[in-house]
């Protein structure tokens, strides 16, 4: 469990505060609305109304007692760049920051962010990956050749097993896990035939697999 100050409560850090509560982390919200702060009391440990630029109101926080800081302002970048700095200047741990675009992400680099999340690009590539192809269930990235992909099972597949099909030699890819009846489950077999039922998560290049699953 983390202690996590999550500042910026528009419909982005709504979202990762419950996230957040959904993994039991103690997180302290903290927005300059009333009604935002409001709308996120059922899921976090703590709140305040404020001004995250106000250096005085910042330091009444306690920032170096928190593990992590997440900058989730997404409508006024001024205020996210001021944030950022200051939270690093008061001694913050691990400062994560949301940015629109790479201009953003480069000031927010340079005063004080350790990494940028990008929710609306990220989103975005999801959705074009995800959707334009007939096979992927679900897709993550883990950097700029690989991510992890859910994908059914092929008709070719079912009935054999991975030691049959051999598919990391053959494609340079990595079977993870397999999903049966929505249960995921990492502990392969090399010996269990696959169902056509089953859907298996994937390690690799995208073009690999492609490659395998076309």
């Amino acid at each position: 469990m983390k202690s996590i100050l999550l500042i910026g409560l528009g419909r982005f850090g709504r979202h990762v505060a419950r996230k957040l509560n959904e993994l039991h982390h103690q997180v302290m919200a903290v927005d300059i609305s009333e009604q935002r702060v409001e709308s996120v009391l059922p899921y976090v440990t703590g709140s305040q109304i404020g001004d995250s630029t106000n250096p005085d109101f910042l330091r009444s926080l306690g920032i170096d007692n928190y593990d992590v800081c997440i900058v989730a302002i997404g409508d006024n970048f001024q205020n996210s760049l001021e944030t950022t700095s200051l939270l690093k200047d008061l001694g913050a741990r691990f400062v994560v920051s949301r940015a629109a675009r790479g201009v953003h992400a480069k000031f927010l680099l340079k005063n004080g962010a350790d990494e940028i999340v990008y929710p609306e690009q990220q989103l975005a590539n999801w959705t074009a990956i995800r959707y334009s192809s007939d096979h992927i269930l679900d897709y993550i990235e883990l950097d700029d050749d690989h991510a992890i992909f859910e994908i059914p099972v092929p008709e070719n597949w079912v009935g054999k097993s991975l030691l049959q099909l051999d598919i990391r030699k053959k494609y340079n890819i990595n079977i993870l896990a397999i999903k049966q009846q929505g249960k995921l489950n990492p502990a392969l077999s090399p010996n269990i035939p696959f169902l056509a039922t089953d859907t298996v998560l994937v390690l690799g290049k995208g073009k690999d697999v492609q490659n395998c699953f076309k």
